[in-house]
């Protein structure tokens, strides 16, 4: 079976058991395992046989006759494209192929993470932005991070990071650092194509995607299939056309993380691949100086049962208390433009914050040195009753 695959509880009383479904979407089958069949997955190995399988169901079931079932689970699973298999590959291959093909990256959480009416939209995102006061207008901004949470979950960091946005900004190319979930580690995707919203279309500077597609090294995915479904970079294109209008001219790029594993924190300039892409992303913020301007979709730490803890999560209370002492500590690195000590903070304790932004952040920390921070807004939310994700609003000038 898939390693890659989301597995999860049934939430569902009706059709109890355990949940399997592609985050990549090469599939968009969803199955529900009944419980007395779970333990059979395991099976599902590679070191396994049939035989393994077969006796794993009779015992579960009671029942010596169980071939059909065995024959069933294999081939519900294979048609799912969730074993590691022929059809699976073809699965893979194709939606890959059918990503670089299109001529726009389609908005892919329209109607479901915010309205995909655009005056609904529209009166959305107004009625978020309108409950602060906007930021004073500052010519010497260079970056904003802001959340890529749940816009509802998070809006007053998203308020806070794109009232510091003015119109004086909306000729700039916004380089968007945006956490990959799913990309390889110690890759950057790019793409090509302009991002079509509700709003319309941001174009990509396909000028700058060609420069660091050339100068990046191996480091550089190209046309990551990654940008297809990734919200990280949709969200933050939404709010910018939101803010500055439709036409907006983008950089996206997608930070794979740049953790060798929870294990083993290594130092990201150790990666050839990595130095390589960062010293060109550097080089390109002094080529173009003042013709950019950067924005980070991050989010902070990610605590609790969901996130494979033992406690229950609840905002500001008990260890998220603790957990908003160490985000702020590594907040002041970010400040101070300091990435040796932010990393180090993300290698404590094999990074158990379990910040998503991390590479972003570092990323950012890198290509531009002489940016400094200002948190405007920080925040904890409740993705459910037992978990809890933080992050932030802030601002860079320098």
């Amino acid at each position: 079976m898939r390693l890659d695959l989301d597995f999860l509880p049934s939430s569902s009383p009706s059709q109890p058991g355990l949940v399997i479904r592609d985050p990549y979407r090469f599939s968009e089958v969803t199955l529900v395992i009944p419980p007395v069949l779970m333990e059979a997955l395991q099976c599902f190995d590679g070191h396994h046989t049939d035989l393994d399988l077969r006796a794993i169901l009779v015992r579960v079931t009671g029942d010596l006759q169980v071939s059909d079932l065995a024959r069933h689970m294999v081939e519900t699973l294979a048609q799912a494209g969730f074993l590691e298999d022929e059809t699976y590959y073809r699965m893979r291959d194709g939606r890959k192929r059918e990503f670089a093909a299109q001529p726009l990256r389609q908005a892919a959480h329209a109607g479901s993470a915010y309205p995909e009416e655009p005056d609904a939209l529209r009166a959305t995102l107004s009625r978020y932005m309108a409950a602060g006061a906007p930021a004073a207008a500052d010519g010497n901004l260079v970056g904003i991070a802001a959340p890529h949470v749940s816009p509802e979950g998070g809006i007053q960091a998203y308020r806070a990071a794109y009232a510091s946005l003015q119109p004086e900004h909306r000729g700039r190319t916004f380089v968007i650092l945006a956490t990959s979930h799913f990309g390889e580690p110690g890759k950057f995707g790019l793409t090509r194509k302009n991002f079509a919203t509700p709003y319309g279309e941001a174009q990509c500077d396909r000028r700058l995607v060609d420069w660091l597609e050339a100068h990046g090294g191996s480091g550089v995915e190209m046309e990551d299939y990654c940008h297809s479904f990734e919200h990280t970079a949709e969200f933050q294109v939404v709010f910018l056309q939101h803010v500055l209008g439709p036409d907006v001219r983008i950089l996206p790029i997608l930070c794979g993380s740049l953790l060798a594993s929870r294990a083993n924190v290594r130092d990201p300039d150790d990666d050839d691949d990595v130095r390589a892409f960062l010293d060109a992303l550097g080089e390109l913020n002094e080529r173009e100086g003042a013709g950019l301007l950067w924005v980070l979709g991050v989010d902070m730490a990610h605590m609790g049962a969901r996130y494979g803890d033992r406690f229950r999560a609840v905002a500001e209370q008990g260890e998220m208390s603790v957990v908003r002492t160490r985000d702020q500590a590594r907040i002041e690195r970010i400040n101070a433009s300091d990435p040796a000590g932010f990393w180090d903070l993300v290698r404590e304790n094999g990074d158990d914050l379990k910040w998503c932004g991390s590479s972003p952040f570092y990323t950012f920390l890198k290509a531009v040195p002489k940016a400094r921070g200002e948190l405007l807004h920080y925040d904890q939310w409740n993705i459910d009753e037992q978990s809890v994700v933080s992050f932030a609003g802030m601002a860079f000038r320098g």
